[in-house]
Formats: C-alpha cells, sequence, structure tokens
C-alpha cells in the first residue's frame, strides 16, 4: 500500500507511514488534511478496548480516521485509494473557510 502512496501520489496528498502521534502510532496519516488510515485486521477485533481509546485520543485532537480492511487493500487496492481521496477531499471542504 506503501507503494501507492508515497511520494504524493494521491493526487498530490502528503501521506506519512507509520507516523507518532501521541503516545499511538498510525499507519498512515495526512496531517495537512488531519486523516489518518488505519489498516485493519484480526489483529484489530482482539483489540476493540485499546481502538476505541485510540480513535477517541486522534478524534479530540481533530483527526478523522479510515479503516480498509487488509484484504481490501491486497483485492481492491483502486477502491480504497477511492475512499482515502474521499475522505481527504471531504476534511478539505470542512476545514476551507467560507468566503
Amino acid at each position: 500500500m506503501w507503494q501507492d502512496l508515497r511520494s504524493r501520489q494521491l493526487f498530490g496528498h502528503r501521506l506519512k507511514r507509520q507516523h507518532p502521534i501521541g503516545n499511538y502510532f498510525v499507519d498512515f496519516v495526512c496531517l495537512e488534511s488531519n486523516l489518518v488510515v488505519e489498516l485493519d485486521g484480526g489483529q484489530h477485533l482482539e483489540s476493540s478496548e485499546y481502538n476505541a481509546a485510540r480513535a477517541a485520543y486522534l478524534g479530540n485532537r481533530g483527526f478523522s480516521i479510515v479503516r480498509p480492511w487488509n484484504n481490501q487493500v491486497l483485492n481492491e487496492m483502486d477502491g480504497v485509494k477511492e475512499s482515502i481521496l474521499l475522505a481527504l477531499n471531504s476534511v478539505a471542504k470542512e476545514t476551507k473557510p467560507s468566503p
């Protein structure tokens, strides 16, 4: 997935990999848009309390989160990139000041 997201390959948006936010490391983050991308798999089902606390922490700091499943990344990468781009554009519209 990193090959598809690095070096502003997602329509000019810069995403960082394994980036620290507070005490947490997120899979990917676009700091300009406050968007976190977290890959979900079986290991995440076992730690729902931790994930809820982490999501609350990130949300309280203004981050939105997109959570594609690992199998989607492997089998439907174009759809995953589209959902990330939609989220980035949505966040950009929300934070853009009105004239």
